[in-house]
């Protein structure tokens, strides 16, 4: 079965970056989508305070939609505040409305969002009809398996949401009881690969090319979505990207470039939070790099500590370099 994809894939089979909450903002957004991404999903919004324009959702209402492949992920619990919502997105150049059943959270769950919408399929569905009828862009989906072990109800919810009018749906492969423990369970998105003809796209767990690959075979599904194996390496999904095409794997920034790619970055959330909130969300994303530049205890110390972005910049060549003698 040939399944369309509603947005320009690149390659046959795309990766798409996940919405992670306090993750991917826009400069990390950016970042990713300057290595090549088939689609990057923005930050997980509220649907009735983005209406209302509540402080806490200023800095995600500069979600960077005329930036191209970019997704924005709607939340809520009424119909019309995801409709006004959608249709507020959609008019300043959203290209998809991504809807969100499937974040565990307690604060969102008790909210009756997210994936507590899993256990009220009818009222998920009245959900679904608001946004897509009031925007003309694509509206997708992204879920879980189901609310416990004994309610996976993934393919029902896919196959109602694609008659509704959903054009792609990604299904993470844990439940919601779940969270994010244990191992995604790829083989268990298949049943929803079956029951729909829209793309259907695997999430959890993909954190390299073998797993890329793994969770293609054991789902059937048409592309992946990367979150967490995003953090400190945003050149991986080109690498995943690269693999799955059959095509060279870029290699990943190293040296000079390294130390230029995470200055870059760490400017941006600077310029985008500010100095005082941008240097205490900096610091996840450095700690992150430096994991994954094998960088030493003392430098990573140095640089999470420091008051200064000037300092910080200054650092970054020590941050970064492998720590040899934690590698003999």
């Amino acid at each position: 079965m040939t399944v369309l994809f509603p947005f320009d894939v690149g390659t046959s089979c795309p990766v798409l970056l996940a919405p992670m909450a306090g993750i991917t903002d826009l400069p990390f957004r950016r970042v990713v989508a300057g290595f090549g991404a088939s689609l990057v999903v923005s930050e997980m919004v509220a649907s009735e305070d983005m209406v209302r324009a509540r402080p806490s959702t200023r800095a995600k209402a500069e979600l960077g939609v005329a930036d191209g492949q970019t997704a924005v992920q709607l939340a809520g619990r009424e119909a019309h505040w995801m409709a006004e919502a959608a249709r507020m997105m959609a008019g300043q150049g959203a290209r998809i409305i991504d809807i969100n059943m499937g974040c565990p959270a307690k604060k969102v769950v008790g909210g009756l969002s997210g994936s507590a919408l899993m256990r009220d399929l009818d009222h998920a569905l009245r959900l679904i009809d608001a946004v897509v009828g009031a925007v003309d862009v694509p509206v997708t989906l992204k879920t879980r398996l189901g609310w416990d072990d004994d309610c996976l109800n993934a393919p029902e919810l896919a196959r109602r949401a694609a008659g509704a009018g959903v054009r792609m749906v990604t299904i993470h492969g844990r439940t919601r009881c779940q969270f994010y423990k244990g191992q995604a369970d790829w083989s268990a998105i298949a049943p929803v690969v079956q029951a729909v003809n829209v793309p259907v796209v695997a999430n959890g767990d993909i954190t390299s090319p073998h797993a890329a690959r793994q969770a293609l075979m054991q789902s059937g599904a048409a592309g992946v979505m990367v979150g967490r194996g995003a953090q400190g390496r945003p050149w991986r999904l080109a690498q995943i990207a690269a693999v799955l095409a059959g095509q060279p794997v870029p290699p990943a920034p190293q040296g000079a470039d390294l130390v230029a790619l995470v200055g870059a970055h760490y400017e941006a959330i600077l310029g985008f939070y500010g100095r005082d909130l941008g240097l205490r969300v900096a610091r996840k994303h450095l700690g992150w790099y430096a994991e994954a530049a094998g960088g030493g205890a003392s430098a990573r110390r140095a640089v999470l500590t420091a008051t200064a972005p000037a300092q910080v910049l200054a650092l970054l060549p020590d941050l970064l370099t492998p720590d040899q003698e934690a590698a003999a």
